[in-house]
């Protein structure tokens, strides 16, 4: 089966089973879910959203946020990981995002990338999920499946964000990203599945007998 077949099948079967994904980690606006992109690094979207509500209780706006003490913010997210870091760097992005954007999020890749803490990938989810721009998010369930179901070859995040941008189209980019994610949390898990045993790895590759070792984002 062809690259592409395989692309085929696996846009396909996740628009059916996964038609319109919500974005997991809980938000009310861009800026919020800017800041729980943020802090969903190293950290699953389930221990994020036990405590945003309070963060954004107190610091749900760009001038909240710039206005709090960086310790004050740090107690709210400490049960995160990289807490110190993580704080750090939203004080230094809510201020930014006051002082040089008028309290607005910026809807381009320089100018998100420019502020503390986010990286590609979180800028792609903003552009994504906030502004409705193509992008295409490559988090660690999306280079580990991209890889095993052999739409990449897995030796870089910025390969395997190529790679899947030259086989679907970019109005499926922004549903796919989260098709993905939610397919691998559920079925195609890095312990729960070595590439034999989830219907998708068994249909793209019915005649595979040993385990894909996929390599790490």
């Amino acid at each position: 089966m062809r690259k592409r077949q395989r692309a085929e099948i696996v846009a396909q079967r996740l628009a059916a089973w996964y038609p319109n994904p919500p974005i997991p980690l809980d938000h009310h606006d861009g800026f919020t879910l800017l800041v729980a992109v943020v802090l969903s690094a190293q950290c699953t979207d389930k221990k994020v959203n036990q405590v945003t509500p309070e963060l954004f209780r107190v610091g749900g706006t760009p001038e909240k946020l710039a206005a709090m003490p960086t310790a004050a913010i740090l107690d709210i997210i400490r049960p995160l990981g990289l807490a110190p870091q993580k704080a750090k760097a939203l004080s230094g992005l809510a201020t930014a995002v006051v002082s040089r954007f008028d309290g607005r999020v910026p809807d381009n890749f320089p100018d998100l990338e420019s502020l503390p803490g986010v990286g590609h990938k979180t800028a792609s989810v903003v552009m994504s999920q906030v502004f409705g721009l193509p992008a295409f998010p490559v988090d660690t369930h999306i280079h580990r499946l991209a890889q095993r179901w052999g739409l990449s070859d897995g030796s870089s995040v910025t390969r395997t964000e190529r790679d899947l941008k030259g086989l679907f189209p970019p109005a499926t980019w922004r549903d796919l990203h989260l098709q993905i994610i939610y397919y691998g949390r559920e079925h195609c898990t890095a312990r729960g599945c070595d590439g034999t045993r989830c219907p998708l790895c068994r249909e793209l590759y019915p005649n595979r007998r040993t385990a894909v070792v996929t390599r790490k984002a």
